[in-house]
């Protein structure tokens, strides 16, 4: 798989966003048009590289051979990183008001995670 490549466009999408998410931390997604992977913490020590191997770690539950996820885990954020279409990455972090934690979020184009087609 080819690496992905930094996108200033798709980090002031994230950027956009993850202010929104600033005043609740809530982990809601965008529903805007790229893929999304979000990621909150407690406090305040959080970095993007421990928000990416908290994401990569769910490869543990993705099986190739039925492209599903082990049980009720959940393996999306790991088929996104690593989905064979997708180009270009972007990225933010906020801290949250009153101490609620940190906000990140990537957006990757294009999206993958299309039901029914496998990652690779």
């Amino acid at each position: 798989m080819r690496p992905l490549v930094w996108d200033a466009r798709l980090a002031g999408y994230a950027q956009w966003y993850a202010n929104q998410r600033r005043y609740d931390c809530a982990l809601r997604h965008s529903n805007g048009p790229y893929g999304e992977n979000i990621f909150w913490g407690s406090g305040s020590a959080w970095t993007p590289a421990q928000a990416v191997a908290a994401w990569l770690a769910e490869r543990r539950w993705y099986n190739y051979r039925s492209n599903s996820c082990s049980g009720d885990r959940d393996c999306g954020h790991y088929t996104q990183i690593v989905w064979r279409n997708t180009r270009r990455i972007g990225c933010a972090r906020v801290v949250c008001f009153g101490g609620a934690g940190v906000f990140m979020t990537c957006n990757y184009d294009p999206p993958g995670n299309f039901v029914g087609e496998r990652p690779y």
